[in-house]
C-alpha cells in the first residue's frame, strides 16, 4: 500500500493566506507535512470576509500540531521570493514540496480580450501568475536536488489550456500556459534529480474571491455550472485532492503532467 504520509517533511504553499491556497496548506498538514504560508498580504482572507478558525493560516497549521511560519513577500520580486524560501530553509530546515498557488486573473474583464489587453496588464499578468513561479522554483530546487529529491505543484487554469468565448482573459490565460509549459519542461530537467514537477489546471473553483467578485466578472453562474459534465462548479477542496495526488507517493510515477481539477471543463470548446 502507498504511503500518503508526508510526516517530517517541509511545504511551502505561496498565495495561502486565503482561497485555494489556504486549502492546500490545511491538506498537506493534515497529511502530516509542516507548511510555510508565503502570501503579498498574510491577513488576505478577510479582504473577502473568509473566515478563519485561527488568527491567521500559519496559526491554523501550528492548532493542527504542525509547525509553520508566515512570510509576507512579493513573490514577483525574485530577490524577495529568493529571501523568502531562504527563510522557510532556515527556519523549517529545508523544502520538500514546493506549490505555487500565487497568482490570480488581474485585467479587468471589459478590456482582457487578446486585441486590447493594456501593455502593463500584461506585464503585470506574467510578473504575478508566472514570474512568481519561476522565481520560488529556481530558489527552492538546489535544496531539493541536494537532498535527492523534491516535489514542486504548479497552479495552472482553464485558461491556460482551452480559450474562453470572445478570447477573454488573454493575458491570464496566456500566462497560465507559459506556467504549464515551463512545468513540462523544469520535470524533464529535475527529473534525473528525484524531483517531480507538475501542474493542476482547476476551472471555476468557488474560492472567497471568486464568490465576491462573480457578479462583476460574470462567473460562477448556475447556467455555468450546469453546462459542465458534473453540473456543478469545483471547490477549492477539489483542487486539494488533487494536490495530495501530485504531493505525495500516490503519484511517484508521474511527472511533467497538467491535472484538470475542472468538472470536465476542456471537454467542450469554445
Amino acid at each position: 500500500m502507498i504511503d500518503t504520509d508526508l510526516s517530517g517533511k517541509v511545504a511551502v504553499v505561496t498565495g495561502a493566506a486565503r482561497g485555494m491556497g489556504r486549502a492546500f496548506a490545511h491538506r498537506l498538514a493534515a497529511l502530516g507535512a509542516d507548511v510555510a504560508v508565503l502570501d503579498l498580504d498574510l491577513q488576505g482572507a478577510a479582504q473577502f470576509n473568509e473566515k478563519l478558525d485561527a488568527e491567521s493560516v500559519p496559526a491554523e497549521i501550528i492548532a493542527m500540531g504542525r509547525r509553520s511560519i508566515g512570510v509576507q513577500v512579493d513573490l514577483s520580486d525574485r530577490a524577495a521570493a529568493t529571501a523568502a524560501v531562504r527563510e522557510v530553509e532556515a527556519k523549517l530546515g529545508r523544502i520538500d514540496i514546493l506549490v505555487n498557488c500565487a497568482g490570480g486573473l488581474i485585467t479587468p474583464m471589459e478590456r482582457s480580450a487578446a486585441s486590447i489587453t493594456p501593455d502593463e496588464d500584461i506585464r503585470k499578468s506574467f510578473a504575478v501568475n508566472f514570474d512568481s513561479m519561476l522565481f520560488c522554483c529556481q530558489a527552492a530546487i538546489p535544496g531539493m536536488r541536494a537532498r535527492g529529491g523534491g516535489v514542486i505543484v504548479n497552479l495552472s487554469s482553464q485558461s491556460g489550456v482551452s480559450v474562453y468565448p470572445g478570447g477573454v482573459m488573454a493575458a491570464y490565460a496566456a500566462a497560465k500556459a507559459a506556467v504549464t509549459h515551463y512545468t513540462r519542461c523544469l520535470a524533464a530537467e529535475v527529473g534525473p534529480w528525484g524531483i517531480r514537477a507538475n501542474c493542476i489546471s482547476p476551472g471555476i473553483i468557488m474560492t472567497s474571491r471568486v464568490a465576491a467578485q462573480a457578479a462583476a466578472r460574470s462567473v460562477g453562474s448556475d447556467a455555468q455550472a450546469q453546462a459542465l459534465p458534473l453540473r456543478r462548479l469545483g471547490t477549492p477542496q477539489d483542487c486539494a485532492r488533487a494536490l495530495e495526488f501530485l504531493a505525495t507517493d500516490l503519484s511517484d510515477y508521474v511527472t511533467g503532467q497538467c491535472l484538470c481539477v475542472d468538472g470536465g471543463a476542456v471537454l467542450s470548446p469554445s
